[in-house]
């Protein structure tokens, strides 16, 4: 389902002549060639070095794996080189990418794979046992198999039957011919998974269209001045497999030029210092959550922040103080923004045009409409609140062999319904007064209830359950489960530890109330809305 022409983006892609996210890393080398685009720990890839490799991939990919233009090729990586060598060699290769958690169990794994339809999988080693695991339950065929290490010391044989390495992968892509890009704007180029309004995941189509428009909004909110192309340093600890590392930390930095540092364990918060502390650094993206870990780190004041210009936060909301304490400690702003996986994602952003206002987060980019609606669809007046509604060039195609809840959350003439609660002021800047009906964020991921509930009610002793959000300064929102029993015998420690075995760990409740009984309405259903109200007012207080 497409949306309406927008002027401004048009324009500057026809004046690009970009077809296809590829075409942004040849415009790259031709401006940048060898100055560094990513670096992951010790090791550092050019601009010229990255296309390159991905051309390698790409001819692989089409010559020898057999992928024709429009398969889906998931990746399952953290954050390596051998990700954005992957992502821009399926580009080329005219292949359309699903983003995979590699921290997901094999459940989660299973459905994402078989739903989106892939053909192959690039992975990392150590979860080759998770993929053999469920892969019959899916189409793949094709492992690609990498090591965290392998740019530095490539592995080149496997013993892994239908598998290849993928250092093995580029190797074998140096005898084959070249591979021209057959996919163009309107192509399919990311299936991003993302729970939408629900809890069941769906499958975000994101068009090459989607994801240059989205790269052309998020560069206009740099003034002229601001950074210098070709010559700033970013640290990019988000994932790459979630959506706005991946258009903002990947794709929009190969645009810009500027050298990405690609951090692939956020959680060690040493090693993470220490990459940041191999040169200055001038740009930053985080999120609240990590915002607050690094500030509690006993090294943080011995890092040189004299060049940061400011940081941008994205994925989960900010907290106001925690931006009040970054800036006092180390002199850089932090920008907000918004956004959904549904919107390529960013939408609204907080910029160097606009003036700060406590409480909101920003205004749309360029060619960004937003409205509120009441219940009855009516929009409401500027400074109510209403649920929020976005249309621009950046908005996905729909969901995935899902053209039912596609219908319900895309209007006929364009209009993305984003199931969160907004204030749109007189002059055009948004507040978010509440978050999708159900859905919890913990540090910037989304937690649908029924996939914790679901999971809970594995166990034999819980008779029913129901997760809520509440507020945490650290992840945003954490999850509070409550629960009533079957068996009398269980505590807390034994129901976190079977969601550990069954849940990814950011999706692992960390409080448990146990109950007699959990509020249900006069026809027997549960009332999260009361639980949650409640356990939102003790946290509160």
């Amino acid at each position: 389902m497409s949306t309406p022409a927008h002027s401004v983006v048009t324009t500057q892609l026809a004046q690009l002549g970009h077809s296809n996210v590829f075409d942004v890393l040849e415009q790259a080398c031709q401006r940048y060639g060898d100055k560094p685009a990513f670096s992951c720990g010790p090791e550092t890839l050019s601009f010229s070095e990255l296309r390159d490799k991905a051309d390698l991939f790409a001819r692989y990919l089409r010559h020898e794996a057999g992928l024709e233009p429009g398969d889906r090729l998931a990746i399952q990586l953290p954050n390596l080189l051998q990700y954005t060598i992957a992502i821009f060699g399926a580009m080329k290769a005219g292949l359309v990418i699903v983003n995979t958690n590699p921290q997901y169990t094999p459940p989660e794994a299973r459905h994402q794979f078989a739903d989106s339809g892939a053909k192959a999988v690039v992975v990392l080693d150590k979860l080759v046992p998770l993929v053999r695991k469920i892969e019959g339950a899916t189409d793949i065929d094709l492992l690609i198999i990498t090591g965290a290490d392998d740019l530095r010391n490539p592995v080149y044989d496997t013993d892994e039957k239908e598998a290849v390495r993928f250092m093995q992968a580029l190797r074998r892509g140096e005898a084959l011919p070249d591979v021209q890009p057959e996919r163009g704007l309107d192509d399919l180029a990311l299936l991003q998974y993302t729970g939408g309004t629900t809890g069941v995941s769906k499958g975000a189509m994101l068009t090459h269209r989607n994801i240059l428009s989205n790269v052309l909004q998020a560069v206009s909110i740099i003034r002229e001045g601001d950074v210098e192309y070709g010559n700033e340093v970013r640290v990019s600890p988000l994932p790459l497999y979630h959506i706005f590392a991946f258009t903002a930390n990947c794709i929009a930095s190969v645009y810009t030029g500027f050298h990405s540092i690609l951090i692939s364990n956020p959680r060690d918060l040493d090693s993470m210092i220490a990459d940041i502390k191999r040169q200055p650094i001038t740009l930053l993206t985080g999120i609240n959550s990590l915002f607050v870990s690094l500030m509690n780190h006993p090294e943080f004041d011995s890092i040189d922040f004299s060049k940061l210009k400011w940081v941008n936060s994205g994925g989960a909301p900010l907290n106001t103080e925690i931006a009040k304490r970054w800036q006092a400690r180390t002199g850089a702003v932090i920008r907000e923004g918004y956004g959904l996986t549904e919107t390529s994602p960013v939408v609204v952003a907080s910029t160097a045009f606009t003036p700060y206002k406590e409480g909101f987060i920003g205004r749309a980019v360029i060619d960004t409409e937003m409205k509120t609606i009441d219940d009855n669809g009516n929009e409401t007046p500027r400074g109510e609140p209403g649920e929020l509604l976005i249309r621009g060039p950046q908005v996905m195609q729909g969901y995935w062999q899902r053209p039912g809840e596609t219908a319900e959350v895309i209007t006929d003439d364009g209009w993305l319904k984003t199931g969160d609660v907004g204030i749109i002021d007189d002059e055009g800047f948004l507040k978010l007064v509440d978050r999708k009906k159900d859905m919890i964020l913990v540090s910037g991921f989304n937690v649908y209830p029924n996939d914790v509930e679901d999971a809970v009610m594995r166990h034999p002793g819980i008779r029913e359950c129901v997760a809520v959000g509440v507020p945490d300064e650290r992840k945003g929102e954490a999850i509070k489960l409550f629960v009533s029993l079957n068996d009398q015998s269980l505590d807390e420690q034994a129901i976190i530890a079977h969601c550990r075995e069954h849940l990814t760990g950011y999706k692992v409740p960390s409080y448990i109330e146990i109950r007699e009984d959990l509020p249900k309405s006069t026809v027997g259903k549960l009332l999260r809305r009361v639980l949650r109200d409640e356990a939102r007012a003790q946290f509160e207080q």
